[in-house]
């Protein structure tokens, strides 16, 4: 996002303390209704993401016996995260309390169980306006739930359902809370550093691509992968899922500007282009490569280009957002169909090869697309090319490690504990039976 989200009270209530008597009578500030209704509708649109979106996306992608479980870890993992956000989360990311020197450039504090936190709370946005807290907490917990989830593409079909019920709370809070805080709070390590990331390029796509593929090693190959065929079982599906995320994609990337102004203009002409681009440019490099333009390519495409315009949505012109989306689907189509099968992973449904690719793609790329001659809205006391082109590869390199030990140390804990991986029988016999004892289709 363009500035810092942690504002949110700790320093308007320092300011009041410093004012005086004065400061202290005037009025508290009041919602602005529109940016409000736009921030509560940008917010359920985010869950559409999930629920629907990503359920159906990731489901069809899967071989029919595993759909049902594939849906089920999907929203059991974003339920629960936002369970956990109400009662630690979000004080970790954002909370009230600003620790001083090293701790705070990690973490925050404070307002736990959101105690302290009532209707007529507000958070600020990034001019005078503000908009009920109630309201930002929320929008930022549908990040964290959807990031969660994200990871699963990485897992599906082997991982226990009572593993990923353990991982999740484990991985939020030692990887997600504190890359959140370092990248969106004001006194965060990447924040602080200048990193642009508008919507999560780094936040949520590099790091649930890249704890995806640690998990993913963790738990091994699927069996029989790669010397058996696993197509996606109902692309009808994964299209419907495609199509449902494109649409909550606009609360994802217009909802950051935190206003209903020009910023969230700018953010949802940026996702219509470079999503259209990403899509129509994957199946022109599958026709060029000498397969047939596909319904699989066009959905992977347009996954891509919304991903790598997540970190630019409201740092770049239009054009940028175009160029963004081609060259996403170019690097992650590599990912996806040289690079796994030259180093053997077994990424399921390339939760690495698009949302990790593509992320770093987006992060790294803003620097460029932020600039004036390509349309970006980069004014004069904006860092020059090469500094920021270097501000984002720190940010990516950080947020590549933070994930990667983090997912390992909750990955090992997990497995220490309930173990990972269903036996050979329960994922012979699929997911579907053996974890939940149901079938998505009789």
């Amino acid at each position: 996002m363009k500035t810092s989200l942690f504002k949110l009270g700790a320093a308007a209530t320092a300011a009041l303390l410093v004012a005086g008597p004065a400061m202290a009578a005037a009025p508290a500030p009041v919602p602005n209704p529109g940016n409000n209704a736009w921030m509560m509708t940008s917010t359920i649109l985010v869950l559409l993401m999930i629920l629907p979106g990503l359920a159906l996306f990731y489901g069809g992608l899967t071989r029919s016996k595993n759909m049902l479980s594939t849906m089920t870890q999907i929203g059991a993992t974003a339920a629960l995260a936002m369970l956990i956000w109400v009662m630690w989360g979000y004080s970790l990311a954002f909370g009230d309390t600003s620790y001083e020197g090293t701790l705070g450039m990690f973490i925050s504090g404070g307002s736990y169980f959101l105690i302290g936190t009532d209707a007529s709370s507000t958070a600020a946005t990034f001019t005078d306006e503000v908009i009920s807290k109630y309201v930002f907490i929320s929008f930022q917990m549908t990040f964290a739930a959807i990031t969660a989830a994200l990871i699963l593409g990485a897992t599906a079909e082997r991982m226990k359902f009572a593993a990923t019920m353990l991982f999740v709370p484990l991985w939020l809070t030692i990887v997600y809370f504190p890359i959140a805080h370092m990248v969106w709070a004001s006194n965060g390590l990447l924040y602080v550093d200048g990193a642009l990331d508008f919507a999560g390029g780094t936040v949520v796509h590099i790091n649930a691509g890249v704890s995806g593929l640690v998990l993913a090693y963790l738990l091994g190959k699927r069996r029989g992968y790669p010397a058996e065929q696993m197509p996606p079982h109902s692309m009808t599906l994964t299209m419907v899922g495609t199509g449902l995320l494109w649409v909550g994609w606009f609360g994802f990337n217009a909802g950051s500007a935190l206003e209903a102004d020009g910023s969230a203009g700018l953010a949802m002409i940026n996702t219509f282009v470079a999503t259209a681009a990403g899509g129509l440019a994957w199946m022109v490099i599958e026709k060029l490569a000498g397969h047939k333009g596909s319904a699989l390519g066009f959905c992977s495409g347009v996954i891509a280009g919304l991903v790598a315009v997540t970190p630019a949505a409201g740092n770049s012109g239009p054009f940028g957002a175009i160029l963004l989306g081609i060259i996403s689907s170019l690097v992650c189509y590599i990912a996806v169909a040289k690079v796994k099968g030259k180093f053997g992973y077994d990424d399921s449904l390339d939760a690495f090869g698009i949302h990790g690719v593509g992320g770093i793609v987006g992060a790294i790329g803003t620097a460029v697309v932020y600039q004036a001659f390509l349309g970006g809205p980069a004014g004069d006391t904006a860092n020059p090319l090469g500094v920021q082109l270097w501000i984002q590869i720190k940010g990516v390199l950080i947020t590549i490690v933070w994930a990667g030990v983090g997912t390992l140390i909750a990955g090992l804990v997990t497995k220490a504990l309930v173990g990972l991986r269903v036996d050979e029988e329960a994922e012979v016999n699929g997911l579907d039976i053996s974890e939940h004892g149901e079938r998505a289709y009789n």
